[in-house]
C-alpha cells in the first residue's frame, strides 16, 4: 500500500480510502443494495490486511447503520490509532425542521450522534456532506471550529459543491482564524471530468487533498457497456448522475480494451487513470466483494502509458453538472 499526506496535514492515509456506503442494514434508510453486518465484516477486514487505513462514511448511510457497523468491525480489526476515520453531516437524520443542514445545532447534535454509533470520541476527519444554502457558511464553519476544538474531530473536509463556495469557505475560515478544511471529496471519473475546470485547479493552488467518489462510476466502467447490477437497478442517485450517450459508452469501450491487452480488470485501468490525475491525492472505493479491494490496490502500481491516457480521455465530451445536491 501506498501512503501520502491529507493535503497540508501531517496525517498519513492510504491512497485507496475503502467507501462505506456499501455498509448498512438493507431495510434501513435508501439503499435497498446495501450489505447487512454479516457480509460487511470480511470486507473490512480485508481492507485493513491490505494496508488500507483510512474508512469513509456518513451519518445518512443506512440511517446510521453504516456507521454502527463500521465502528464495530474497526474496534474487533484494528487499534483506533492506526485508522483513519471520517464521517459526514449534512442530510436529514430526523424529520424536524432542524433535522439536516449545517447549522450550529446540527453539526452539534450530529457530531455526537455519530461518535455514539461509531464508538470512538472522535474522528479524524469530519466532513459538510454538501453545501448548507439556508445556513450562513460563516455559522457553519465556527461550528466545526468548535468540534475541533472540543477534541471530536482532528480535521475538517468538504464534499461536492462548486469552486467558488469552496474558495468562499477557505478563504472565511483564514479570515477569523477558524479551522481550514483540508480535503475535497468529489465526484470524479472518465465519465465525468467537470471537476477539472475548477475545483482541481483550486485545490492544487491551496494545496487541498482530493478525495474523489465514485471513481469507477458507480460500477460502469468496471463492465460491458449496458451491463446492470443489483445497485444499478435500485440505485436512483446513480441514475441521475450518469447518462447513456456514445461518447460514455465509447470510455467505457477503450477502458475494456485497454484492460484485455494489459491482461487486467476494467476496474483497474479506470482507477490507474484516476490515481495518475495531477489532483488526485486518494480514490474512494465502495467495494461488495474483497476482491475489489485487490483490483483496487493493484491499480495503484498500474503505470498507464501516455498514449493509453489519451485514448481514455479522447472521446469524453463536457456534462452537466451534478451531484451538488
Amino acid at each position: 500500500m501506498e501512503y501520502v499526506k491529507l493535503g497540508p496535514t501531517g496525517l498519513d492515509i492510504s491512497r485507496i480510502v475503502l467507501g462505506c456506503m456499501t455498509f448498512g442494514e438493507p431495510e434501513r434508510g435508501k439503499h435497498p443494495w446495501s450489505l447487512a453486518e454479516e457480509e460487511s465484516r470480511p470486507i473490512i477486514k480485508r481492507a485493513i490486511e491490505l494496508g488500507i487505513n483510512f474508512f469513509d462514511t456518513a451519518n445518512v448511510y443506512s440511517d446510521g447503520s453504516s456507521e454502527e457497523i463500521v465502528g464495530r468491525a474497526l474496534r474487533d480489526y484494528a487499534r483506533r490509532d492506526e485508522v483513519v476515520l471520517a464521517t459526514k453531516v449534512h442530510g436529514a437524520m430526523s424529520p424536524g425542521p432542524n433535522g439536516s443542514g449545517l447549522s450550529r445545532k446540527a453539526i452539534m447534535t450530529e457530531i455526537d450522534a455519530s461518535l455514539r454509533r461509531l464508538g470512538t470520541d472522535y474522528v479524524d476527519l469530519y466532513q459538510i456532506h454538501r453545501w448548507d444554502p439556508a445556513t450562513p457558511i460563516e455559522e457553519t464553519l465556527e461550528a466545526l471550529h468548535d468540534v475541533v476544538k472540543a477534541g471530536k474531530a482532528l480535521y475538517v473536509g468538504a464534499s461536492s459543491m462548486y469552486a467558488w463556495q469552496f474558495s468562499k469557505a477557505l478563504y472565511l475560515a483564514d479570515l477569523h482564524g477558524w479551522t481550514r478544511f483540508v480535503s475535497m471529496q468529489d465526484h470524479y471519473n472518465l465519465l465525468n471530468r467537470e471537476e477539472e475546470r475548477e475545483m482541481h485547479q483550486l485545490c492544487i493552488d491551496q494545496g487541498i487533498a482530493v478525495l474523489p467518489w465514485s471513481p469507477l462510476a458507480r460500477g460502469r466502467l468496471t463492465r460491458a457497456w449496458g451491463a446492470t447490477s443489483e445497485r444499478t437497478e435500485t440505485d436512483q442517485f446513480g441514475t441521475m448522475l450518469y447518462d447513456t450517450s456514445e461518447d460514455d459508452r465509447e470510455i467505457v469501450e477503450r477502458v475494456a480494451e485497454i484492460a484485455e491487452k494489459r491482461g487486467v480488470a476494467q476496474a483497474q485501468v479506470a482507477l490507474a487513470w484516476v490515481a495518475q490525475r495531477p489532483a488526485v491525492t486518494a480514490s474512494i472505493i465502495g467495494a461488495r466483494l474483497s476482491h475489489h479491494l485487490d483490483d483496487a490496490v493493484a491499480a495503484l502500481e498500474l503505470d498507464l502509458t501516455d498514449a493509453e491516457v489519451t485514448r481514455l480521455e479522447e472521446p469524453y465530451r463536457p456534462h452537466s453538472v451534478v451531484g451538488f445536491s
